[in-house]
């Protein structure tokens, strides 16, 4: 199924007073850290190599605005016309993630509704056949709205000594409104995948989802300067099974989708425009099937400049920075092929992320031993470098 990319779609609604940072493939040169403008990406080396470079000066935003005599790689609309991998011309340059060195981590059960769906996983044991009679049992003992209990509180604390002597207490649960909030590694440092590439799925998977999410970017000293969009794919039945195989659910060949560009934090761009964010997504299939879902991020349960101290601090250091996907309260439920199946990918899905601010992620779903493999890592990048006397 093709996809047409358009500025309108994938530039934020007010960007041009955006300040916009990307990674583009320039052929023949290689990775190129670029200023994304209306008119074309421009080239940034001479600020930084890389964008986890970029992220640790003073005021990245304040350098990049001020950057002159750039040259222009492309117009932004020939890099959308190259962006979908199927008919991909790679004589030609192309978007990719739109982060390089850093960490990938990310932020579990953050949404009351999500928090209950891993509960619901858990006890299935990861089949989708038994969801929603399980949904039923849960939700009548504990409810579905927790969204007034504040994680690591008194009354959370309490609420845990209640749902013990009931039998119902989950490692969920626990890091849902417990103390210690779930911080885990979604993916290698230069594994993701960008706007236009296929997301993997496990062959073995036969009941997963996208996760719409929002993504900061930290630097090693903590500070939060931008965000981004991101899929977070998840493989509901691996990890319903045991939570220890919580490494094969999230982690697979390119299970990670970034961008498609950051929107560093400015005057006209802050944290404060992250929690007030409206995330919608769409999933459209070959069988005309879609699925439509949100998630509010004034809904999450722990502010996200709490979730970067319990991601980098004394007890935890990042020194080429990190990006945190902030989690999801999108749990789709809708039923595909059955009555009670709930919902779960099917090859060639196109997934799109979106929110006003920082535009749209799209991306085709495909297996993950058959999408493109991840051969660009941190040794090729630094050989690239040096060869171009950039390191």
């Amino acid at each position: 199924m093709a996809h047409t990319f358009s500025l309108q779609a994938h530039l934020p609604e007010d960007h041009a007073q955006a300040t916009l940072i990307g990674r583009i493939w320039q052929p023949g040169v290689g990775p190129v850290l670029v200023r994304i403008d209306a008119d074309g990406a421009y080239d940034l080396t001479l600020i930084a190599a890389t964008s986890s470079e970029l992220l640790e000066l003073d005021n990245p935003a304040a350098a990049v605005r001020a950057a002159t005599n750039m040259t222009r790689i492309a117009t932004l609309q020939e890099l959308l016309d190259n962006a979908d991998a199927a008919g991909r011309d790679t004589s030609r340059p192309w978007l990719l993630a739109p982060i390089d060195l850093q960490a990938v981590k990310a932020s579990g059960v953050t949404f009351v509704a999500s928090m209950l769906e891993r509960v619901i996983e858990e006890q299935a044991r990861g089949d989708a056949g038994k969801a929603e009679s399980v949904r039923k049992a849960i939700t009548a003992v504990i409810g579905d709205n927790l969204s007034s209990v504040v994680p690591g509180s008194p009354e959370a604390a309490r609420l845990k000594e209640v749902l013990l002597e009931q039998g119902v207490w989950s490692q969920y649960l626990e890091v849902g409104i417990g103390p210690d909030a779930e911080i885990f590694t979604k993916a290698q440092p230069m594994s993701s995948v960008g706007l236009g590439d296929e997301v993997g799925i496990h062959p073995k998977s036969a009941w997963n989802n996208p996760e719409p999410e929002i993504v900061l970017a930290i630097n090693s000293r903590g500070k939060v300067v931008g965000a981004t969009l991101g899929n977070d794919v998840n493989l509901r039945d691996f990890e319903g099974r045991s939570a220890l195989l919580l490494g094969k659910a999230k982690d697979n060949n390119a299970s990670c989708a970034v961008g498609p560009f950051i929107r560093l934090f400015d005057a006209n761009f802050s944290i404060d425009d992250v929690r007030r964010a409206e995330l919608t997504m769409r999933v459209d299939g070959t069988e005309g099937f879609t699925l439509k879902g949100s998630s509010s991020m004034s809904m999450i349960s722990r502010d996200p400049l709490q979730l970067v101290e319990h991601a980098i601090g004394p007890n935890h250091q990042y020194p080429d920075g990190l990006v945190l996907f902030l989690g999801t309260m999108f749990a789709p439920t809708q039923d595909r092929f059955g009555p009670g199946q709930g919902f779960t990918h099917q090859v060639a899905d196109i997934v799109t992320i979106s929110t006003p601010k920082l535009g749209a992620l799209v991306n085709t779903v495909n297996f993950s031993d058959q999408t493109a493999p991840w051969t660009f890592g941190l040794t090729a990048l630094f050989k690239n470098l040096a060869n171009r006397k950039l390191i």
